[in-house]
This record gives C-alpha cells, structure tokens and sequence, in this order.
C-alpha cells in the first residue's frame, strides 16, 4: 500500500499552496516547497512541513528530497511538479538566456526533481509522479513563447516516461489546467522587466495595445476561469485512484483546445487564436 507522503513544489499561492492544505487535511503527510524562505516561514505557520526548494539549483533539488527521506524512513508516495515560471513577450524580443531561464525551471528542475525520486519509488514498490502542464501545452498563444515551449518540452517528456515506466510501479501522470486563479501574471511581471526591451521592438504598438494592458492592469477573472481548488480535486483523483489516467484536463478550455487542436487544420487554428496580437 502506498504510504501517503507527497512532495509539492511552488506551494507559495496558487495551485501547489491549495493542493498542500488540501491533502494535508486528507491525511497526506505533506512537504510543501517554496523558493523563499519568507514563504516557507509563512507555511510552517499555518501548520504545514516547509522548506527551500529551487528547481535552478541541482543543490537544492537533492537537499529537498534528503529532508523528505529524514523525515518518512527513505520512502516517498507522490510528486506533484508544480512550480514554474512565464517571461512574456513576443518570440522575436526574447533572448535566449531568458528563454534558458524558464526552461531551468520549468522543464530542467522537473527533470532533475523525477531523476531524484524514481530510483527510491522503484525500489519502495509504489509512487506517483504528476507533472503540472498548462492548456499551453497543448496549443500555443501569442506573448507566451517560453512558457508554452517549456510546457511543450514538458508534455513530451512526461509522455515518454510515462511509456518507458510502464514495467515499473510508478505512474507518471499530467494535469492540464487552463485559466486558472493564480499569481503566475503578476510574478511575471519582473522577468518581462528584466528581458524584454518593448520600446525597441518593431512590436511596440502592440505590446502597448495589448500586453502591457494585460500584465499591469488585471481586468478581473478570465472567462471561464477556475479556482486552484478545481486542479486539486484533479489531482487527488491522480494519487488516490487505484488506476489513475494519464491526463487530467482542468477548465473548459482545455477540453475545448484539445478538441479543436484535433479538428481543425493548423492554419485555421492558427487563425483562431491569431487574434489575440
């Protein structure tokens, strides 16, 4: 039987501090990860066992999952990837350490996070490790080229160990919210600042008419938006289920994307979602 002990990571606000008060009210012994140490104190007072994870720093990543080991006896039941990051701005302004930056975060430390766990729940008998993705990983947007090519990278990734972890006891699981009500824009905010030269841009009137709009000043709930407690009943579905899937859509627009991704031909896609510049 699973022992029910799960590592979540970007538990600061939004989607991973839901999911940690949740499961821990269900009884998971829960290990909930910030990057700061103001968030992990925060935590630790609401009654919740915090510490510093930081998916840029290999370090970091491996001293997180030698607290967690201290702390159950060596076993570990689930990870939930769900820390990440977006720099938005047109593809053409963002330059390549920006785009490597998120990647670090969003594709590398996920990696390096599973790396760590997989020889320990191969060798327990049991686990889950559930990678948070975005409807952005199954279609791209314009503005949000390298969180959408990171959650790309992380959906093939996820994919194929999913596959090659099909003669082990550890299943490997996606969530795909869509709009979800969550910090994610405005922590954005100082990564856009610090990449994005808009003024210098040949897209200059549109980062005026558009993004700019969007990303300082929120114009309240997005359609069809839903709160971080909607990804969090997915995902209790995804560790508790005796035969969990392997996608789990969050929002009608995943489930709309994914259909009309299938339908429709790529320029007409394009040209449906085109009209967002």
């Amino acid at each position: 039987m699973m022992q029910k002990s799960i590592l979540i990571t970007g538990c600061s606000s939004g989607i991973g501090y839901d999911a940690a008060h949740a499961l821990k009210a269900r009884g998971w012994h829960v290990f909930a990860t910030c990057r700061q140490m103001h968030d992990v104190q925060r935590l630790r007072d609401e009654g919740l066992h915090s510490f510093i994870l930081d998916y840029a720093e290999e370090a970091s990543i491996e001293e997180a999952v030698h607290q967690v080991l201290s702390k159950t006896g060596g076993t570990l039941g689930a990870v939930f990837n769900n820390g990440a990051f977006a720099c938005p701005g047109a593809v053409e302004d963002l330059p390549t350490e920006a785009l490597r930056s998120v990647f670090e975060a969003n594709v590398f430390g996920y990696h390096s996070l599973t790396r760590e766990v997989i020889p320990i729940m191969r060798k327990q008998g049991y686990g889950r490790i559930i990678n948070c993705s975005s409807v952005l990983g199954l279609v791209a947007m314009p503005w949000r080229g390298s969180y959408v090519a990171s959650k790309f990278a992380l959906e093939g990734l996820t994919h194929t160990l999913r596959i090659e972890m099909r003669d082990t006891p550890v299943d490997v699981i996606l969530i795909e919210p869509g709009p979800i009500t969550t910090k994610i824009r405005e922590n954005s905010i100082p990564h856009f600042e610090k990449w994005i030269d808009w003024k210098a841009s040949a897209r200059k009137d549109q980062y005026e008419r558009k993004l700019l709009r969007r990303l300082y000043h929120s114009g309240g709930k997005d359609a069809f938006e839903l709160p971080p407690s909607e990804v969090t009943k997915k995902l209790i579905h995804a560790l508790e289920a005796r035969h969990p899937k392997a996608c789990y859509y969050v929002t009608t627009p995943t489930y709309l994307m994914n259909f009309l991704r299938r339908l429709l031909p790529i320029s007409w896609l394009d040209a449906l979602i085109g009209k967002k510049l």
